[in-house]
């Protein structure tokens, strides 16, 4: 009884992952530019569907954020950019649809890595997508794990911040506590505010959650315990 209770336990602290999010936690390049390369080649073909266009928005922003934690300014660029368009037809297709704006907004924070002064152009553009998402629903945790991690990267001097991030992870985790982005991304933003004790935290939870993470692993060996 005892070890149905915790492989019971087990199957409701780990969360399912699509191949692109397997391939992103891997940090498998190789795979996940062939998804986002077929991906976007169907969207190109089916300019006219919304589920195709966000499709590839989507495995382009992962793309993204692989670049962003193996340092590849240039890759990041093309993808967030890439993305970016398929975003914009998703969200022209159905602009009453949170998640095509949520990863609209997504992508255009996603630029600001690769190249920092263009955080007042794309950081509007950032902020007025998720703030939409955000408003046509607010219960979305993967809504404010967007919108902190725009406010992590987006420099205060364009309106973001360290503290604006944690309060918006802080949000994320309590609308969804098995979210393990919003976990990790609460971790980061914790220890650029000098709270690696809180950090730690945040980013084994996430670890707990989804342990096949490669760069939470990364985040957490990089996190002074105090």
């Amino acid at each position: 009884m005892m070890a149905v209770a915790v492989f019971a336990s087990l199957l409701f602290t780990t969360v399912s992952r699509s191949p692109m999010e397997k391939a992103l936690d891997a940090q498998d390049r190789a795979k996940l530019e062939k998804m986002a390369a077929e991906v976007t080649t169907v969207a190109d073909h089916q300019p006219d569907d919304a589920k195709a266009q966000y499709q590839s928005a989507l495995a382009n922003s992962l793309l993204a954020q692989l670049a962003i934690e193996i340092g590849d300014k240039n890759l990041g660029k093309s993808a967030a950019e890439a993305g970016m368009r398929a975003g914009q037809r998703a969200v022209k297709l159905k602009p009453a649809n949170a998640e095509y704006h949520r990863i609209l907004g997504t992508l255009c924070g996603q630029i600001i890595p690769a190249n920092v002064m263009s955080g007042l152009k794309y950081g509007r553009c950032a902020m007025q997508e998720v703030s939409k998402a955000i408003e046509i629903d607010g219960k979305s945790s993967q809504a404010w794990v967007s919108r902190g991690v725009g406010n992590y990267y987006l420099p205060p001097a364009f309106g973001g911040g360290v503290n604006l991030a944690v309060d918006d992870l802080q949000k994320a985790v309590q609308l969804d506590a098995n979210n393990p982005e919003a976990h990790l991304w609460l971790g980061i933003a914790l220890r650029k505010a000098g709270r690696n004790a809180d950090a730690r935290k945040a980013i084994a939870k996430s670890l707990e959650l989804n342990p096949n993470r490669k760069w939470a692993k990364q985040q957490l060996e990089k996190t002074p315990a105090q």
